[in-house]
């Protein structure tokens, strides 16, 4: 598993910085995809009312329009969550062998004390009998170690724990993790020939931005 916390001060993270500055230039609601590389979503494409283009809800969809909003900050473009303590999603195909590595970026603005989790983002790389996503969740928590691994159960996502606040609040955190080999260690067998979607969660009175979400091959 791969999950490293990426500065952009650092190399890697000013060389990873730079195509995300790449991909946010673009308008085209479709797909950027290159050899090895594919943006699921940068949000430049989004309704009148700034909620991101072919997202969808996971309950209340009125409320989550207001909740999750397009927004831009020099020259960046990026998904501000508030207060939400539900799910939005994007079901977009990708192949989790040939592109296993997801990267993004997030960026809590506040949190109140108690809120768990701070904000997560589900990779979901197959569905279950029942056609229900089987995602694991990359959390950003208050109260668990970095690391931590727990299995889900019938409703709910496996959850790795990438951050632990308040370090690196107010700040942008990079994350790059390895969605094939998770998805593989914690379910235990292989995923669906392409994955089902991602899905993006603000915890219950946080604050936090999502930047664009990037699959890549190792």
């Amino acid at each position: 598993m791969t999950h490293g916390v990426i500065r952009i001060k650092h190399v890697a993270g000013a060389i990873l910085l730079g195509t995300f500055c790449l991909v946010c230039s673009f308008s085209s609601p479709v797909p950027v995809q290159s050899a090895g590389l594919m943006v699921l979503d940068d949000y430049n494409a989004k309704d009148v009312d700034g909620f991101p283009a072919g997202w969808k809800a996971q309950r209340q969809e009125t409320k989550a329009r207001m909740q999750y909003t397009v927004q831009s900050e020099k020259g960046m473009t990026f998904l501000a969550g508030k207060g939400a303590d539900q799910r939005v999603y994007k079901r977009i195909a990708w192949d989790p062998r040939a592109m296993p590595i997801v990267t993004w970026r997030w960026r809590v603005r506040q949190a109140p004390a108690g809120a768990d989790p701070v904000a997560a983002v589900f990779v979901s790389l197959d569905t279950d009998l029942m056609v229900i996503p089987v995602a694991t969740k990359y959390v950003w928590s208050q109260t668990k170690e970095v690391g931590t691994t727990t299995e889900g159960g019938l409703f709910d996502a496996s959850e790795i724990v990438l951050q632990k606040g308040p370090k690196g609040f107010g700040e942008w955190v990079e994350q790059r993790v390895n969605a094939y080999e998770d998805f593989k260690r914690i379910h235990r067998h292989e995923p669906a020939v392409e994955a089902w979607g991602i899905s993006l969660l603000a915890g219950p009175g946080v604050e936090v931005d999502f930047g664009p979400v990037i699959v890549t091959a190792p």
